[in-house]
């Protein structure tokens, strides 16, 4: 049976089309997965990530915060060389500051130490420089006289316990969590396009869309013709 013409081409055509549009789709995922892969590897590459770098540049500012405010209380009352010979080389525990200031030297020690050079992915280390921090003002705020010093008594051990505290959470809550979803993410991706070859067809072939040739003009006539013949025998 004969197929016009213009059937076999909008056949030919259709069957060319969703080749290329196979092809196409394989191609933007191929793309897809190649693009995100390249953009964990990348992110994984980094000696550290953003999330953590923000928490080290929060501990540094905590130890110049503290820093600052107990250079403006050397200057409050009297010159700064002076008071700095009182309370460092003249240390009174009661009346003193320069510990407080330690103290936030040690909390960013211990936490760059911990989370910037060793890349640690726990909270012991924070959970350390927090408790000690709190353990050691409040033993200082009930022990000292530090609020006849005038306002930066109350100031700094205030300051130094909720910066203390804000780097607890900040690491507990921002930082670890969101490395380990960055990491998961990343493995996946990674699983995803080793398994993509595997997932998807191979390339179309030829042979996939055969067609069958086209039958003579007048094939059903003789056919008939055939049988009528063989009919008038019989």
């Amino acid at each position: 049976m004969n197929l016009p013409t213009g059937d076999t081409d909008h056949s030919q055509n259709s069957v060319l089309g969703s080749r290329s549009s196979v092809h196409d789709v394989h191609s933007i995922t191929s793309a897809e997965f190649v693009a995100r892969l390249e953009s964990y590897e990348s992110s994984g590459k980094k000696s550290i990530s953003d999330v953590r770098r923000t928490f080290c540049l929060f501990a540094t500012f905590d130890v110049l915060f503290v820093t600052l405010l107990w250079i403006i209380e050397l200057n409050a009352n009297t010159n700064i060389l002076e008071a700095l010979q009182k309370e460092v080389l003249q240390y009174d525990y009661h009346f003193s500051f320069f510990d407080i200031f330690l103290l936030s030297f040690f909390r960013f020690i211990v936490l760059i130490a911990a989370y910037a050079i060793c890349k640690l992915r726990h909270w012991w280390a924070v959970a350390l420089t927090t408790a000690a921090t709190c353990a050691f003002l409040i033993v200082k705020v009930i022990v000292s006289k530090l609020f006849y010093q005038g306002a930066f008594g109350y100031v700094l051990p205030i300051m130094s316990f909720i910066l203390a505290w804000i780097e607890a959470w900040f690491l507990d809550f921002k930082v670890l969590p969101q490395e380990a979803e960055e990491e998961n993410r990343r493995f996946m991706i990674q699983s995803v396009s080793e398994r993509a070859p595997l997932m998807h067809p191979g390339p179309i072939s030829d042979g996939q869309f055969y067609s069958p040739p086209e039958s003579p003009a007048d094939s059903d006539d003789e056919t008939d013709e055939k049988q009528d013949s063989e009919k008038l025998l019989v």
